[in-house]
């Protein structure tokens, strides 16, 4: 069976310069695999070349066995992928619910979707009429994370959660994401540069440094000591 996605040899870069060189990945239905690196090694460039904001240079996007490479980001919304970008990119002006009907509007979901949103990230529910601007950095990340999932995808694509985010709130964070996966079978591509988090939230993990794929593991396999000296600045 094929995987649910798969890049195959993807090359990527900005003008002249290149930021991904011949990165491959699989990741199953169902699976998560947590894309570990520093900061400006790719990871970004990576999630943005998935969800179809930057077209590789050279190599193929599939998603469940279909080349999606050529397809917009719209595109990919509809056949099932979500993405909660680096930096959250709420619409600061209209309500927390606003900004969920949005997500509701790209795909699959419906009011029964907004219910189980509320039901995993409840402030968003009482905060309901609150602006988005006015929220905190946390209760942002929580509104990115549930505007994706409204659309009940099959993929969720999760850029650097805890970038700039208070301690509890990361906590909090990490076991809703862990409930996600046990109660939806969502499959998860999460960038993180930080292994305690990224810990148990993963079946593999893949290390970028350079531009190039570093290392490559299983969660039972993982050798935390060569990580953490990937990751060491």
């Amino acid at each position: 069976m094929s995987a649910l996605l798969e890049l195959q040899q993807v090359t990527v870069g900005y003008g002249e310069g290149t930021v991904l060189s011949h990165v491959s990945l699989d990741l199953p239905a169902g699976g998560a695999l947590c894309l570990l690196g520093r900061n400006g090694v790719g990871k970004t460039t990576l999630m943005k070349t998935v969800i179809g904001l930057l077209r590789p240079r050279a190599g193929k996007v599939l998603l469940a066995g279909k080349d999606v490479t050529a397809a917009p980001p719209h595109q990919r919304a509809r056949f099932g992928m979500g993405y909660v970008p680096q930096g959250r990119l709420m619409f600061p002006q209209l309500t927390v619910r606003e900004n969920l009907l949005i997500g509701l509007e790209a795909l699959n979901g419906g009011e029964s979707a907004l219910h189980e949103v509320y039901e995993l990230f409840p402030v968003l529910n009482d905060m309901g009429g609150r602006l988005a601007g006015m929220l905190s950095g946390g209760q942002q990340q929580q509104l990115a994370i549930g505007r994706a999932l409204v659309a009940r995808p099959k993929l969720l694509l999760l850029d650097e959660p805890t970038e700039g985010i208070q301690p509890s709130i990361v906590i909090e964070i990490r076991s809703v994401l862990r409930r996600i996966r046990q109660e939806t079978g969502v499959a998860m591509l999460l960038a993180e540069q930080f292994l305690d988090f990224a810990a148990g939230l993963a079946d593999d993990y893949l290390v970028l440094d350079g531009g190039v794929v570093a290392l490559e593991s299983s969660a039972e396999q993982l050798d935390r000591t060569a990580v953490t000296e990937l990751l060491a600045v």
